[in-house]
């Protein structure tokens, strides 16, 4: 094989690989596709006032990949937002559960367990501190 031709096969190789990379999910539409990274909120950044979050229900911070939920009045949680099944976002919190969008899973909002798979595990808890109407990270 002359010189020539090996430098425009290596390019083209070169080329293809690239575009095949190019091709993968951003992971931010809408809740869909895969999260990449972890949450992002220092210790101690503000998160939500304790208004924001809706008693048997929950808030979704989808730039923290954080999800706060009062299952009860008073009692506040938070757990990763990123689902274990395949690390999309989740979506929606409504009847007592964190909802996935790609799949189907839902995950409680008292203590982020299976309520339905196909997720594996339950959502990671957050470490967080309530105190004067304001949510932080801890």
């Amino acid at each position: 094989m002359n010189a020539r031709r090996r430098t425009v096969l290596v390019a083209g190789a070169a080329g293809t690989a690239a575009l095949a990379t190019g091709c993968g999910s951003s992971g931010d539409e809408g809740g869909a596709g895969e999260a990449t990274g972890t949450p992002t909120a220092s210790e101690g950044a503000e998160l939500a006032g304790t208004a924001d979050v809706p008693v048997g229900g929950g808030t979704i911070l989808k730039e923290q990949k954080i999800v706060l939920t009062q299952p009860v009045e008073g009692e506040f949680k938070a757990f990763s937002a990123v689902c274990t099944h395949q690390s999309c976002l989740v979506s929606t919190v409504r009847d007592g559960t964190i909802n996935c969008p790609c799949h189907g899973s839902r995950y409680s909002i008292a203590d982020g367990a299976v309520e339905a798979g196909p997720a594996p595990r339950p959502l990671p808890p957050e470490q967080i501190t309530v105190s004067g109407g304001t949510i932080r990270s801890a």
